[in-house]
């Protein structure tokens, strides 16, 4: 490229950028996203500011600009007990991290006792004007405010055990639940669809640390026409679709490229990268660096060799997005580290 055209190239907006690095167009540095968790905020909010100075994120989320209030009881980040907005109960016992749903809301053998979920029809009264206001007034990519999450709202409400046992032999009463959840999805990433945001995102954690926590046969029966309903809702709009799914995916992850998912983030040293190769130039890969060991215990020389690593095998005219977490347990240089290294090596 000319000295003229990388000049050009520099001037690209965050927003055209993350559009380049989606569509393989060669974009001149990977875009940037950190995602925070109020963990970090608490015990380093120096070094998070140093981050956010030097490496502002390319990509940020819509506020939720609801025209009424979305109903829940406590703080999910705080001790104590917080009620969500479909009414399931989190038991939390450290300050900064979300807690754990110890007593399912819905028992019964059939699922008859599914009135006791509350659908949160807050999700549908969005107000558009302030969210297109919102749009306008940034060159970010913007990402949908909402993230429907299927399979994990379905544990909330029936708990992990029960419902693996669930889909194994299939109660009537839980497919009724699961299209009155999903159709519900449907219609809230509808509405955002409407809106003038870049992506809708939706998320469910699939994996344990080595296979998923289904057979996959069940997933793609089961799980694999809902997510083509929400990729169909994004690209019929004109919008770009992000998932994200913890634990070990490689099972899934061609049936999300066959759906047409335009970004997944997963825990991609979980998986091994090597064996990611084979998707490069199929998907764009929203990050990550390990987060159980390399960002918590990690040197920085690893992290540098780590990110090399990732765009070594995953980078092709774009495909990968510099994004990590800072939660619990990582290193604040290190996490610096992941962002000066995709600078270095993409800019």
């Amino acid at each position: 490229m000319s000295i003229k055209g990388r000049v050009r190239s520099r001037m690209l907006t965050s927003r055209e950028l993350v559009y380049k690095t989606l569509n393989f167009q060669n974009p001149y540095r990977a875009p940037r996203q950190l995602w925070v968790l109020p963990w970090a905020e608490i015990h380093y909010p120096e070094h998070l500011k140093k981050i956010k100075e030097d490496f502002p994120d390319d990509i940020i989320g819509a506020p939720g600009f609801y025209k009424e209030p979305v109903k829940v009881n406590g703080n999910p980040y705080e001790p104590g007990i917080y009620i969500d907005e479909w009414n399931c109960k989190f038991i939390n016992v450290q300050r900064g991290i979300i807690g754990e749903v110890k007593e399912p809301i819905v028992q019964g053998e059939n699922w008859e006792d599914d009135y006791k979920i509350r659908i949160p029809v807050e999700y549908l009264k969005i107000d558009k004007d302030r969210i297109n206001e919102f749009c306008h007034n940034t060159d970010k990519f913007v990402l949908a405010g909402v993230t429907p999450n299927i399979f994990e709202r379905l544990q909330y409400i029936r708990g992990t055990q029960q419902l693996l046992i669930d889909l194994v032999f299939r109660p009537h009463g839980m497919f009724r639940v699961i299209r009155k959840i999903h159709d519900f999805y449907c219609e809230v990433l509808s509405e955002w669809a409407k809106t003038d945001v870049d992506a809708l995102t939706f998320m469910d954690d699939w994996g344990t640390q080595s296979s998923l926590l289904v057979n996959p046969k069940v997933w793609v029966e089961i799980f694999k026409p809902l997510y083509k309903d929400y990729i169909e809702i994004a690209h019929r709009h004109g919008k770009k679709i992000f998932m994200h799914s913890d634990g070990y995916i490689l099972d899934i992850i061609p049936h999300l490229i066959e759906l047409g998912l335009d970004a997944i983030n997963s825990q991609i040293f979980c998986m091994g990268v090597e064996k990611l190769r084979q998707f490069r130039g199929k998907i764009t890969f929203w990050g990550e660096i390990d987060r159980q060991y390399l960002l918590a215990r990690g040197s920085v020389e690893e992290i540098e060799e780590a990110v090399k690593k990732v765009k070594e095998n995953l980078w092709i005219n774009g495909g990968c997005i510099a994004q990590c977490e800072f939660g619990i347990g990582a290193k604040p240089e290190n996490v610096y580290k992941v962002f000066e290294t995709w600078n270095k090596i993409t800019a």
